[in-house]
């Protein structure tokens, strides 16, 4: 086994022992053609949704900015 295996071995186990475990998660492709228009149309399609508006006045209210600039 080559060191960087053994290294990643080693610190997966640390994880593990330390009571994580590993996920996959399965994202959007951000550099594929088409995928900023495609976001332009979905947040078009919310811009005048009251629902939304609703969520985001909650999330601004609800948001703890203690350290943010």
């Amino acid at each position: 086994m080559s060191n960087v295996a053994e290294r990643v071995r080693r610190h997966r186990e640390e994880l593990r022992a330390a009571g994580l475990r590993p996920i996959q998660i399965w994202v959007p492709d951000a550099r594929r053609p088409g995928f900023a228009d495609e976001c332009r149309r979905q947040s078009a399609l919310l811009r005048e949704d009251p629902h939304e508006a609703a969520t985001l006045e909650w999330l601004d209210a609800a948001a703890d900015r203690t350290g943010w600039r």
